[in-house]
C-alpha cells in the first residue's frame, strides 16, 4: 500500500479516458496528469486510494516515443487541451481505441465494423505535423476574473476548477485567414495598444488572431472605465464572459459580451473599439444574473449588426447567432455530416426525422437528398435560426419543430400514428453529451425506420443507448469516428444502425 506525498518512478502503459497517463506498481494503478504511454516518469502521490492513486508528475525520466513538446506554454495548467504532448498519430489511436471499448465493455457490442478515424491531418501546422492540427475553433468564450494582484485578466478555467489560467491567445482558435480578410488591427488601435505588440513576428502573430484583439479591447475599456469583472463566489462584478465567433469562410466576426446585469456601461464607446477590428459584423451584450456555472443567459441585447453572423458549411449557408449551435470546427464538420449523409442511404424518396436539430445544419444536408425533413429542437432562436436557415437556402421541405425531443417527437407520434410522416425511413439523432432519454428511444423503436444514424460526442453514452437498440430490433453495423476536436479527450462518432426484420431492404452506398 501506497501513501499521500509517496515518490514513484514508473512506466505509464495505458491512458485513461480522460487522459491522464496509467502505470501500475505490484498492481497498484497510479493516474499521472500530462504523462504519455511509453514515459518513464518520477510522481508523487497526491491522493492514495486502496487500489489506485493520483499523482504529480515531477520528473520525466525517459520520453515516449509518443511524447512531443506542446506548442503551447499553458497547455499543462489550461484545461482545454489535455493531448498536446502526445503525438497527433498516437492521439487518433487515443481516440480509436476510446470508442472501440466503450461500445465494447458499455454496450456489450461486438460484432459492427469500426471505420479509421477521420483526422484533420489537413489542419496541422506545417513543419509540425507530428504535433497535430491547431487554429481549428471557430468559436471561443473567455471567462474574465480578477487575478491576486488585482489585474483584469482573461482565459480558460484550469482543469476541474473555475480558477481562470490566463490566456489571450489560445493555440486551437481560428486565426485570420489572408484569402479571406486583412489584419485585424489598424494602426490606430495598435498605437493604443502597444502592449499587444513587441517585435515584427509577434506583431504578425497577434494581428492574425482575432480573440486575442478583442479580448486585449475588452480587458483595456474595463480598466479604463472602472468595470469590474464577475466574481463567483460573491455574486458581484458585472463582466463575466466574452464569447467570440468567426466566419470560416466568410470572415465576419461576432462578439457577446456576457453581464451580470441589465445593461453595460459606456457600451458605445466599446462598440466603436470593437469596430477596429476588420471583419467585425455583429456585437452584442448577454443578460446572466444566475447563480450558475451556465455560461450565457437567455435574453440578449443588441450593440450592433443584425444580431447574426453567416458562414458555410459545404455550400449550404447558415445564419449563426449567440445562442446558436454551432459546430466549432467546420472543416471536420464536413466530413462529419458527409459521413451522416452516407449513412442515411437517401435516393430523394425518404422521410427523415432529424432530432436535436439544433439550427438545422444536418438537416438541411439531408433535405436537399430526401423527400421530406423534419427537425426538432428544443431551444426556440435555433428554430428560428433553422427556418431561416432553410429559406435563404431555398430549402421548401424541411419542417421544424420547437420543443424536446423526448416529449415532442412521442407526442407527435400518438397524434398522427397513421400518417406517413410517423413512418420516417430514417432517424438521424445527435443528442447532447447525456446521451437520449429512454422515453426518446422508445418512441424511435415504435417508429420503425429502416436506419438509425447516431451521431455522438460522448462514447460513454452512446454505448449505453446502442446497447438499449440491439436490445429492441436494431444492429448495429458501422462505426465511424471522427476527430473535431485535436488535442483534447474529446471525439465524435458517427453510427449506422439497420432494422434487424428489414436487412433485406437496406439500400446504402457501403458494404457490409
Amino acid at each position: 500500500m501506497f501513501n499521500k506525498n509517496d515518490v514513484l518512478e514508473v512506466e505509464i502503459i495505458d491512458q485513461g479516458t480522460t487522459g491522464e497517463g496509467i502505470g501500475k506498481i505490484e498492481g497498484y494503478a497510479l493516474f499521472v496528469k500530462d504523462t504519455v504511454i511509453g514515459d518513464i516518469v518520477r510522481a508523487k502521490i497526491m491522493k492514495a486510494k486502496k487500489n489506485y492513486a493520483f499523482a504529480k508528475l515531477i520528473e520525466i525520466v525517459k520520453p515516449s516515443p509518443y511524447r512531443v513538446e506542446p506548442l503551447c506554454p499553458k497547455a499543462s495548467s489550461c484545461g482545454g487541451c489535455q493531448l498536446q504532448a502526445m503525438s497527433y498519430q498516437q492521439q487518433l489511436k487515443f481516440k480509436e481505441d476510446k470508442v472501440y471499448n466503450n461500445l465494447k465493455r458499455i454496450g456489450g457490442i461486438t460484432e459492427f465494423e469500426m471505420k479509421p478515424i477521420m483526422g484533420m491531418e489537413e489542419l496541422c501546422l506545417k513543419g509540425k505535423e507530428e504535433n497535430g492540427p491547431f487554429h481549428y475553433r471557430n468559436k471561443a468564450q473567455f471567462p474574465v476574473g480578477m487575478n491576486r494582484d488585482g489585474q483584469i485578466v482573461s482565459g480558460f478555467y484550469a482543469g476541474r476548477t473555475h480558477s481562470i489560467v490566463e490566456v489571450d491567445s489560445c493555440a486551437l482558435g481560428m486565426q485570420r485567414s489572408e484569402n479571406v480578410m486583412p489584419d485585424c488591427l489598424t494602426d490606430e488601435v495598435i498605437g493604443v495598444n502597444e502592449d499587444i505588440v513587441s517585435d515584427e513576428e509577434e506583431q504578425k502573430n497577434v494581428m492574425s488572431d482575432v480573440n486575442a484583439c478583442v479580448m486585449k479591447l475588452v480587458k483595456t475599456f474595463m480598466e479604463e472605465k472602472g468595470i469590474q469583472p464577475y466574481d463567483e463566489k460573491s455574486h458581484k462584478g458585472l463582466v463575466r464572459h466574452g464569447l467570440i465567433r468567426i466566419g470560416a469562410k466568410t470572415g465576419q466576426v461576432m462578439v457577446c459580451v456576457v453581464i451580470n446585469g441589465e445593461e453595460l456601461p459606456y457600451a458605445k464607446e466599446l462598440v466603436e473599439r470593437l469596430l477596429t477590428i476588420s471583419g467585425m459584423s455583429d456585437i452584442s451584450i448577454n443578460i446572466n444574473k444566475e447563480k450558475n456555472n451556465v455560461i450565457l443567459g437567455k435574453k440578449i441585447i443588441s450593440l450592433y449588426g443584425p444580431g447574426y453572423i453567416e458562414d458555410y458549411i459545404g455550400d449550404v449557408k447558415f445564419r449563426i447567432s449567440p445562442l446558436s449551435f454551432f459546430q466549432v470546427n467546420p472543416t471536420q464538420t464536413e466530413k462529419l455530416y458527409g459521413k451522416a449523409l452516407e449513412y442515411a442511404g437517401l435516393t430523394g424518396n425518404e422521410t427523415v426525422w432529424d432530432l436535436y436539430c439544433g439550427i438545422g445544419s444536418i438537416s438541411l444536408f439531408l433535405a436537399r437528398s430526401a423527400k421530406k425533413v423534419i427537425g426538432v429542437e428544443i431551444v426556440p432562436e435555433a428554430i428560428q435560426d433553422a427556418r431561416i436557415n432553410a429559406e435563404i437556402n431555398g430549402i421548401e421541405n424541411a419542417e421544424f419543430l420547437v420543443g424536446a425531443a423526448e416529449e415532442v417527437v412521442p407526442k407527435y407520434f400518438e397524434e398522427h400514428q397513421g400518417e406517413a410522416e410517423c413512418r420516417p425511413d430514417v432517424i438521424v439523432v445527435d443528442p447532447p453529451r447525456k446521451g437520449c432519454d429512454e422515453t426518446l428511444l422508445k418512441t424511435m423503436v415504435e417508429m420503425a425506420p429502416e436506419r438509425i444514424v447516431y451521431v455522438s460526442c460522448d462514447s460513454a453514452t452512446l454505448a449505453r443507448d446502442l446497447k438499449w437498440l440491439e436490445g429492441n430490433g436494431y444492429k448495429v453495423r458501422e462505426v465511424t469516428p471522427c476527430d473535431m476536436f485535436g488535442q483534447t479527450v474529446h471525439v465524435e462518432t458517427i453510427v449506422l444502425l439497420s432494422h434487424k426484420s428489414l436487412d433485406s431492404h437496406i439500400n446504402v452506398k457501403i458494404e457490409f
